[in-house]
């Protein structure tokens, strides 16, 4: 025969379920924020324009000679 689970054994399954699932929906927010808000050059180089850089700055901080 089988022992039987307390209530607080069960509550605590059902608790780590609950964190795993958490997670697994954190991560996948993640992915739609990436889809929904893509990183690409002309999107970095918009606000970094808008932050007030110019080209000569972004080439310097990457360590470019131009």
């Amino acid at each position: 025969m089988r022992a039987r689970k307390t209530v607080e054994e069960r509550v605590a399954l059902l608790d780590q379920k609950i964190e795993k699932k958490k997670a697994e929906l954190d991560a996948l927010e993640a992915q739609k924020q990436k889809l929904l808000h893509p990183v690409n050059m002309k999107t970095v180089m918009a606000k970094a324009k808008e932050a007030g850089f110019t080209p000569e700055d972004i080439a310097k901080k990457l360590g470019l000679e131009i």
